[in-house]
């Protein structure tokens, strides 16, 4: 197997785990925020698919889908427009407000395409390129891919087990 086939079946797996946690769910139910300050599926799913937007833009030298596809304006969302969420507060958590699962679902497969056809475009050596030097040490494209897809699949646990709560009334 070719190191970009393996980098696209585990986005892949992000993929299929953004789709199930997103099926069914109404925009009140994207909002759930568990205990009343966790954060929200809306927020989680929109949250790792701006990570991943952002973070492979940087690393394919290309703009953010985000803002060269007007998602910014289609979401609406009170933030600045290069927030990814990194760091926010739960005040800034409850601004992530979503109004229909189909919307995250199709920001998320624009920014999985746009990643499919990066992981293409690369060969080996390109993995161990600098992309990150305010790391000790500097972090490769290689390290940066797999984190990025490392807080996907983190993110998308979070919001299953969110799903998991509200199912059973337990947010």
């Amino acid at each position: 197997m070719k190191f970009n086939d393996l980098l696209i079946d585990a986005y892949g797996r992000a993929r299929e785990r953004v789709h199930t946690v997103l099926e069914g769910l109404t925009a009140e139910q994207l909002a759930v925020r568990p205990g009343g300050g966790g954060n929200s599926i809306g927020w989680l799913v929109w949250h790792l698919t701006r990570v991943q937007d952002d973070h492979i833009a940087d690393v394919a030298g290309t703009e953010q889908q985000w803002l060269a596809e007007d998602w910014v304006g289609q979401f609406g969302l009170p933030l600045d427009a290069g927030d990814t969420g990194y760091g926010h507060s739960s005040a800034q958590v409850d601004l992530v407000r979503v109004n229909s699962a189909g919307l995250l679902r199709e920001y998320f497969d624009a920014v999985h395409a746009g990643t499919v056809r990066y992981l293409r475009s690369l060969d080996e050596q390109d993995l161990d390129r600098i992309v990150d030097t305010r790391w000790d040490p500097p972090v490769t494209l290689g390290v940066r891919l797999v984190s990025v897809v490392d807080d996907c699949l983190e993110h998308c646990g979070q919001a299953a087990y969110v799903k998991g709560m509200i199912g059973r009334g337990e947010t």
